[in-house]
This record gives C-alpha cells, sequence and structure tokens, in this order.
C-alpha cells in the first residue's frame, strides 16, 4: 500500500510539473507573439490619406483647375509658377501620407520632362494614383511614357484645363462648376472651343465676361501673397461668384488703372524687330503688359520680359494675334531649351523662362523663327 502511494504521489508531482512546465512555455509564446506584435506595430507605415492638388498660380485657369478638384475630392492645393514646379513636386514625392496627386495647368518643358517622369516613377511605385491634366503642348513620347507607370493622363489642347477637369469629374461636383470652367475658358481665350463654348452659352455673356476679369487682376495682382491665392481656391470650390468675395471689384478696379498706365509706358519704351515687338518690363507683371506690346508695335507677335533677380533669369511672356501662322509654344520650348532655360505653351501663347545673359539671344532668334 505504501509503495502504491508513493508511486500515485510521485506521478502527481510529475504531472504537476509538466503543467507548469506547459504553462510558463505557453506564457513565454505568448510574451514572444505580444512582443511580435507590439514591434510590428510600431514599425508600421503611416496610412496614406492625403489629397494634394499642384497647380498654376499666375492665371484663372490653374487656380480655378484647383478649386474643381478640392470641390470633387477634398485635400489641399500647392501653387506654383512654372519654375516653381519640380520643386514642389520634390517635396510631395516625400510625403509618406499622399494617397493621390493631381497636377493641373502645368506644361511640361524639354528641360523638365524627363525629371518630371522620374518623379512620377518613384510616386506610382509608392501606389500613389496620379492624374494629370493639362492643355500645353506635349512630346507624345512623354505621355506613353506617363500612361506606361498607370498615370492618369487628360489631355487636349483644345480646352482649358479647368474645362477638362469639370469634363472629367462633373459627376462628383455642383452646377456652380460650370461658372468657374466659363471664366477660365474665356481668360485662356478658349471660350470658342467645343466644351468651353457650351459652358459659356449657359451665361449672360457680358456676366460671364466681367466675373473672368475681374477673377483674373485678382490673381495677378497677388501673385505675391500665396494665402489670397489659395483663399480664391477655397471661395471658388465653396461655390463663390467673384462678385461674393470682398473686396475684389475694387481690387480689380486698382489693376485697371494700373494697367491703363502701362499703355504710355509701352509706346515710350517698346522696341521692334521684323517679325516681333518687344519690351522689358520694370514695374509690373510681363503677361499683363505683353498684349499691350503686341498691339502697339503693329506686330504679329509681342514679347514682355522681366528680370527675377532673385533667380538671375527673365520671365517672359509671348503672344501672337490671329494672324501668327507658326506655333509659338512649340518654337519657345525648343528655343528656351537650346538657350539653358525652359518654356513652351499655346499655338498664339505660352512662356518661358530664360537666363539673363541670354535674354537678347532669346529675343533675336525668336524673331528669326517667325516667318
Amino acid at each position: 500500500m505504501a509503495a502504491s502511494k508513493t508511486k500515485k504521489s510521485t506521478a502527481k508531482k510529475s504531472i504537476t510539473k509538466k503543467t507548469k512546465a506547459t504553462k510558463k512555455s505557453a506564457t513565454k509564446k505568448v510574451v514572444k507573439k505580444t512582443t511580435k506584435k507590439t514591434t510590428a506595430k510600431k514599425i508600421a507605415k503611416p496610412k496614406r490619406t492625403k489629397v494634394i492638388c499642384i497647380s498654376h498660380k499666375e492665371d484663372a485657369d490653374g487656380i480655378s483647375s484647383a478649386a474643381l478638384i478640392r470641390q470633387a475630392f477634398g485635400g489641399d492645393a500647392i501653387l506654383v509658377d512654372y519654375p516653381g514646379q519640380m520643386e514642389a513636386l520634390q517635396q510631395v514625392v516625400t510625403d509618406e501620407k499622399l494617397k493621390s496627386l493631381y497636377i493641373c495647368d502645368l506644361g511640361l518643358s524639354k528641360k523638365t520632362q524627363d525629371e518630371f517622369i522620374e518623379i512620377m516613377t518613384t510616386l506610382r511605385k509608392n501606389k500613389v494614383s496620379i492624374t494629370y491634366i493639362d492643355h500645353h503642348d506635349i512630346d507624345p513620347a512623354v505621355v506613353k511614357s506617363l500612361q506606361k507607370i498607370k498615370v492618369k493622363v487628360i489631355h487636349d489642347i483644345n480646352e482649358c484645363t479647368t474645362v477638362q477637369v469639370y469634363n472629367a469629374f462633373k459627376s462628383k461636383l455642383n452646377e456652380h462648376a460650370t461658372f468657374v470652367a466659363t471664366c477660365a475658358a474665356i481668360t485662356d481665350y478658349m471660350e470658342d472651343r467645343p466644351l468651353g463654348s457650351k459652358l459659356l452659352q449657359m451665361y449672360d455673356r457680358q456676366f460671364a465676361l466681367i466675373s473672368a476679369t475681374v477673377l483674373t487682376y485678382n490673381i495677378v495682382g497677388h501673385q505675391k501673397e500665396p494665402d489670397y491665392l489659395l483663399y480664391l481656391v477655397e471661395e471658388l470650390a465653396e461655390s463663390k461668384f467673384p462678385h461674393d468675395i470682398p473686396n475684389t471689384f475694387e481690387f480689380a478696379q486698382i489693376q485697371v488703372e494700373k494697367l491703363s498706365q502701362m499703355i504710355a509706358k509701352v509706346k515710350a519704351g517698346m522696341k521692334t524687330m521684323k517679325n516681333l515687338g518687344h519690351m522689358e518690363i520694370l514695374d509690373s507683371g510681363a503677361s499683363g503688359a505683353v498684349n499691350f506690346v503686341m498691339g502697339l508695335s503693329g506686330k504679329d507677335v509681342g514679347v514682355a520680359y522681366k528680370e527675377r533677380v532673385d533667380h538671375g533669369i527673365y520671365a517672359v511672356s509671348v503672344r501672337g494675334s490671329k494672324n501668327c501662322k507658326v506655333h509659338l509654344g512649340k518654337i519657345v520650348n525648343s528655343l528656351a531649351t537650346e538657350l539653358g532655360g525652359s518654356g513652351g505653351g499655346h499655338d498664339r501663347a505660352c512662356g518661358a523662362v530664360i537666363p539673363k545673359p541670354k535674354i537678347k539671344k532669346f529675343i533675336t532668334e525668336l524673331n528669326k523663327k517667325i516667318k
């Protein structure tokens, strides 16, 4: 009996030890698993939720495009001029929260297109969705390269960018978006195009023209105030008419007075060559003066340029009359690249960035290429 009790006691102790060992082992496993899970959470990448629109800041088409993207998809706008485009893209490419990127009304030049494709490729590898919407002349090979990496390209040289934004996403936009697109078409001289003309028919022509003009003068006059430009994007996205935005008509009147003074300055300072008129602008934007240069020179092409001292370059605006027989955007793109700058645009309205020492050569060579 005693032997039997001893055996039972030994067996119980053995079972108890095994049970404890099993519990300890299980506890260790749980601890290990918990540790692994906790570690995994710490190194998890942040969720991509951010929507950003990079758009042109210098005219109503770029501002209006950003407004409609904001209305359709929310998110934030980054407004840039052509020289600032690549810098803005370099900033967003490192944003780990970026989910969707929209790029509007920012044409590519031969100087910038390769870098642009590289940045787009990096963003696509990071699973960022990209939509590129533009109406400037683009190398077809660039479009193919972008489509190959699954960048959605919406591109039509016959409609302004805002009209294309509206047409692509109208199911996500309200009725007021048609007016925003109409104003953009007017200010880009594209209200006679197939889609733009249909939108303009919805409104009283004079009402649309004065609204577009007031909006343009406010944009041009606030180029050194980025917060105000972003404010305009927000107000337009909230379906405000230009006359609903405080002080817009008063500010437009100030701009009109400045432009009226420009007429006398252009008459006094303008120079002419065989095929174009040109002038350096000192106290206003080149884009505001270039039409005066073209009109008052009696030539089919006008060139206005203003030095940007901080960058060592000239910002150049080029305009052509209806009688201009060449595609100015293509010529300026090629010529600017040859001279170490960049440029491009439409057939009769385009711009360039030219290194300061090369501005005279740019004008001389442009005059030769216009026949």
